[in-house]
């Protein structure tokens, strides 16, 4: 499926090289989704993930003419994205009022680290308190990454790419990702430790008393 997608790509972007604007409004809907959901995932704000949207594809417009396909499409455009969030984190990273990412995107971060509340407890309240809290709380523990840091994870767990191609989309070795993956998961695992041991902590007293 993969390499299908990289071969329409491929004629997409031929296409709008010789001249077809239809092409381009193609590649556009192959992959406005994908952009515009990084973006929200790193700014958690609407509006900042509009301005990295258009930001991205007026920047794959303009330089599209000089693709060389040396990498694929979908990589290079990663690429342009991932450097439009890593300035946005660099900018906002010490700003105090800086909004957390919604936690409920697609229930992804109960899947974090294992962290995952048993669905027969689905509809029990307390259960679904603990995991609005502990989604917040992955949210926070994020944001004391460094940026390159958020963007390895972000792009191996919430994008599902493989340690290879988030190298190919920064720009680095694949040595240098696992790395920072590695030092990303032990913060979080840190950060997590306090809060999953204090609330077993409280629900075991809740359940003894």
């Amino acid at each position: 499926m993969e390499n299908i997608s990289c071969i329409q790509d491929s004629f997409l972007v031929r296409e709008v090289q010789s001249g077809n604007q239809a092409a381009f409004e193609q590649l556009v809907h192959a992959h406005d989704k994908t952009v515009l959901r990084l973006a929200l995932r790193i700014t958690g704000s609407q509006s900042d993930a509009q301005d990295i949207y258009q930001e991205a594809f007026l920047k794959v417009y303009n330089k599209l003419s000089g693709f060389r396909f040396e990498c694929s499409f979908s990589t290079w455009i990663y690429r342009i994205v991932t450097n439009l969030c890593l300035d946005h984190l660099r900018r906002n990273r010490n700003r105090k009022d800086n909004v957390a990412i919604e936690a409920h995107v697609e229930g992804e971060e109960y899947n974090l680290l294992n962290q995952v509340p048993d669905n027969r407890l689905a509809n029990n309240p307390e259960q679904q308190l603990l995991g609005q809290e502990l989604g917040t709380h992955i949210s926070c523990a994020l944001q004391r990454l460094t940026p390159r840091e958020r963007m390895v994870f972000e792009l191996k767990h919430f994008q599902g790419m493989k340690l290879r191609t988030v190298g190919q989309v920064l720009n680095t070795s694949e040595a240098s990702v696992k790395n920072t993956l590695f030092r990303a998961t032990q913060k979080l695992r840190f950060e997590l430790a306090g809060f999953t041991k204090g609330k077993n902590s409280s629900m075991t007293q809740r359940c003894a008393s």
